[in-house]
Order: structure tokens, then C-alpha cells, then sequence
């Protein structure tokens, strides 16, 4: 079969081919029809996610949308290596299936399934977010920041406020449900000021997508909001913005921040996946919007290094 074949971790994957998958006990094969090129996908491939470990060669994809023998449309995860998402067919264990909603284009769906998810469970399972509470999104102009507004928008906050670097993402944001939005390229004063504005107002929850400077300035914000500032909860989802902070230990002793993780770690794969399916159910009742660009799987080399904010490269597979 035609697969993308990552043959070394510091080079792009190759379209290739690769052996058919083999459905023993315990697995199925999975005819595939589309897989998104995620962040996550990215760099596993390189070996940088913490979550990587893959012998070489191997096929990249950590998930897509295809077809069982009996016809079934479903998202699939977590497929049996060195097989991944990113190949005509695929081997994966029947519990990380899950059929998707009628109606819903298997595109998005392939598009949405991972930054969706993210946000979901940092709303639904991590954040426990309650009707009319108020939430920051910090990174909202990427494809999981914006599917973030939607779906807290969709679950209930009472606002949303949300943050990027991008004004043209800042915009589309505000179009998607967001109620008010902070430029992070302001100075660091002026930012602090914004986030002290708002967090003084009130801010339940945080979804975090950034990490770095942003999270800094947020959290101690946050901590001098005053003593009639609500509880925080603030969800640490991604890294784009830095992997590190420097952050005072006084912030945690003088405020009632509740720093959490969100993803693979902190919730069980069986957990992940149910949100999956609560959000993709939500995304076609709702319709959650998201751009994809579909590419075909012979282009794989060229695409893989390709990323527009806010979109989502989706790759199609040769047999489809």
C-alpha cells in the first residue's frame, strides 16, 4: 500500500510504499480516508513529543476518520505502530474507534477531532466549566484556540475573552463567539494592565494554548486581582508560546489559582476519546467552524512543513 514513511526524524516523511496491515486479535484494519497534520503528529514524527518512541521507519498519524469492513465511518486513534493514520490502510484496537455523526463531512471531522478534543477536555473533564462562567482563551487565533471559543461558547460561558499575536485571527475569533480580545503584542505593561482589567472583573477559567510570556504575565495578573477575585482554574493545554515559565511562588501562596494540565497524561485515552465524540456530535449539531486544507497523500513531503494559523491541513488518501 501507499503510505507517508518517516525514514529519519529530522527529515519530512516520504510518500512510500509500506506493508499492508494484518488484523489479528485485538485489532482491525481501517480503511482511511483522511488524517490531519496536527502539532502533535509534527512532532512525534521528529521524536520531540513526550509521547513519542517509534522504531524507524515508521508511518506518522496519531489519528484520522476511515472506514471499517462493514462500511462504518469512524474516527480512529492511537493506531498499532510502526502503522499510523497517514497511509491507505491503518491497524487499530476496536475500543479506539468510535463512529461519527451522520452528516458530518469526514474532512472536518478529521480537521477537528484533535484540537476539539483538547478543548473539550480541558472544559468539560478538566475545567468542569459551569453555565455563564467567563473564560480566557490565551492563543485563540489556531485552529484549537478557535475551536476553544466555539465550544465554551456552545457549553454555556457567559463570556469569552480571547488572546493572539494575529489580528486578522483576532478577528475571526471575535466572528466565532468571542466577546472581547487582547492583542499579546502589546508591551508587557500594557498587557498585564489588560489582563489585570479583566481578571479583576472576573475570569473562572483559563484555557491556555501558549504557555511562555503570556502565561507569566496572566498568572500573576490573576494573583493581583485582589482578594475578591473568583477561584481560577487554569487549564495548561499547550506550549506555542514557550516551554517554560518563571513563575513567583507568592502567585500560587496568594491566590486561589488551580494550575492544571490538560492531555495525553492527564486524562485516560478511554476519557479522550469520549470527548471526541461529545465534541464531534456538538461540532455537527452546533457547526463548529474550522478551515481545512485537503492535500493528497502523494504531496505529503511538501505539505508536511506548510502551517497556516487558524487552518488545518487535512491529507487525503490515494485510494479515496
Amino acid at each position: 500500500m501507499k503510505a507517508a514513511l518517516v525514514q529519519a526524524l529530522d527529515q519530512p516523511p516520504v510518500y512510500a510504499d509500506f506493508p499492508e496491515p494484518v488484523a489479528s486479535a485485538g485489532t482491525v484494519v481501517v480503511d482511511v480516508v483522511a488524517a490531519a497534520i496536527s502539532h502533535v503528529t509534527r512532532s512525534r514524527a521528529s521524536g520531540t513529543h513526550y509521547s513519542a518512541g517509534a522504531s524507524l521507519p515508521f508511518v506518522p498519524g496519531i489519528d484520522g476518520v476511515g472506514r471499517l469492513a462493514k462500511g462504518s465511518m469512524v474516527y480512529f486513534v492511537m493506531p498499532e505502530a510502526p502503522f499510523g493514520a497517514m497511509a491507505e490502510r491503518t491497524l487499530v484496537a476496536p475500543q479506539h474507534c468510535i463512529r461519527i455523526p451522520d452528516g458530518l463531512d469526514p474532512v472536518t471531522a478529521a480537521a477537528m477531532a484533535n484540537p476539539g478534543m483538547s478543548a473539550w477536555a480541558a472544559c468539560v473533564e478538566r475545567a468542569r466549566l459551569k453555565p455563564g462562567e467567563t473564560v480566557l482563551v490565551n492563543g485563540a487565533t489556531g485552529a484549537a484556540g478557535r475551536l476553544a471559543v466555539q465550544i465554551a461558547r456552545h457549553l454555556g460561558a457567559g463570556k469569552v475573552i480571547a488572546t493572539g499575536r494575529n489580528p486578522e485571527g483576532l478577528r475571526a475569533a471575535a466572528d466565532l463567539g468571542a466577546d472581547v480580545t487582547i492583542s499579546l503584542d502589546e508591551d508587557d505593561e500594557a498587557l498585564q494592565r489588560a489582563f489585570h482589567q479583566h481578571f479583576e472583573a472576573g475570569i473562572d477559567v483559563v484555557i491556555d494554548y501558549l504557555w511562555g510570556r503570556s502565561a507569566e504575565l496572566a498568572l500573576i495578573a490573576a494573583a493581583r486581582a485582589g482578594e475578591d477575585a473568583r477561584p481560577i482554574r487554569f487549564l495548561q493545554v499547550g506550549a506555542a508560546g514557550g516551554a517554560e515559565i518563571r513563575l513567583p511562588g507568592a502567585v500560587l501562596r496568594s491566590s486561589a489559582i488551580e494550575l492544571r494540565g490538560s492531555g495525553i497524561g492527564s486524562l485516560g485515552l478511554d476519557r479522550l476519546l469520549a470527548c471526541t465524540g461529545q465534541m464531534l456530535q456538538a461540532a455537527n449539531q452546533a457547526g463548529f467552524r474550522l478551515a481545512t486544507q485537503p492535500v493528497p497523500l502523494t504531496e505529503i513531503t511538501q505539505a508536511w512543513s506548510h502551517h497556516e494559523a487558524g487552518s488545518r491541513l487535512v491529507v487525503l488518501m490515494a485510494t479515496q
